[in-house]
């Protein structure tokens, strides 16, 4: 591998074939110029920019976080089953490595923060909140302790982010909001009360997620037969309104319209957890 550009002792860019590649290792940029090889002695860890991210504006992110804060946080996912995470997403790990900069800075100035998403995240993404909490530990083992357990809201928010759009967070907080309120809008609807820890409620979420993504990237479902998406409504009239109400939450919060396929894929999970709920499907 060839340097292309050095922007710190410890961070460069660099090709490795036809892609390029961000290299971390103390001293790996030192007195390096472009065009030299890399000393292969001194990586520590490669990062490559997926997803169209510029590689550097990236290694300038990098080059902005102590090293071993990024091996802390790699380390830490890797004891915790996220791995393939920190392998296959660097921009999670810059993501995790930058709020942890911020979260020492804090424990350290004693100061505490509040996260007022705290109740969302732990109903809303009870796995990404599981796995905020073994971060934390796994990190406070390198610590001593300093992180506050309160921490794991924002790890859980960054993992689903990574997942979502993998860009700002903007988007996740806009969509933990969006399905707290179309939950709301269901539980009016039928005169129920959901159980947000429960697994019914927990796959109709997950539905919501993959919706998401989909509005997220421009790949709504738009295919569906005529025939079938008449039968929803018939067979399924007050779900029906209902979804189409939580379309126009998604229009008026996201200033994005549903298909009417998605709409009607959306009335048959809204018929499912309002059902499991305790609340026969009038037809």
């Amino acid at each position: 591998m060839d340097v292309l550009r050095v922007f710190n002792n410890n961070v460069v860019l660099a090709r490795d074939g036809n892609r390029e590649v961000i290299l971390t290792g103390r001293g790996i940029g030192f007195q390096a110029k472009p065009g030299q090889h890399v000393d292969d002695a001194k990586i520590v860890r490669r990062f490559v920019p997926v997803d169209g991210k510029d590689p550097d504006h990236m290694a300038q992110q990098v080059a902005g976080i102590p090293p071993e804060i990024i091996r802390l946080v790699t380390d830490a996912m890797n004891r915790t089953g996220l791995k393939e995470q920190a392998d296959d997403k660097p921009s999670l790990v810059m993501a995790l490595a930058d709020h942890l900069c911020g979260a020492i800075q804090r424990a350290q100035k004693k100061q505490s923060i509040e996260y007022p998403l705290e109740a969302e995240v732990r109903s809303l993404y009870p796995d990404e909140y599981a796995k905020g909490l073994a971060l934390v530990d796994a990190m406070n083992t390198y610590l001593g302790g300093a992180l506050p357990r309160s921490e794991a809201v924002a790890f859980a928010l960054h993992l689903v982010n990574a997942g979502f759009s993998g860009g700002d967070m903007s988007a996740t907080y806009a969509m933990t909001g969006v399905i707290q309120q179309m939950i709301a809008v269901i539980e009016s609807t039928y005169d129920i009360k959901l159980e947000q820890d429960g697994v019914n409620v927990a796959r109709f979420i997950t539905h919501l997620r993959y919706l998401f993504v989909r509005i997220h990237q421009h790949k709504q479902l738009d295919d569906e037969p005529q025939p079938i998406i008449d039968s929803i409504k018939t067979s399924y009239p007050r779900a029906y309104q209902c979804a189409k109400q939580l379309a126009m939450v998604v229009q008026m919060r996201l200033n994005v319209g549903l298909t009417e396929s998605e709409t009607a894929y959306l009335a048959l999970h809204v018929s499912r957890v309002a059902e499991k709920a305790g609340e026969p499907q009038s037809k």
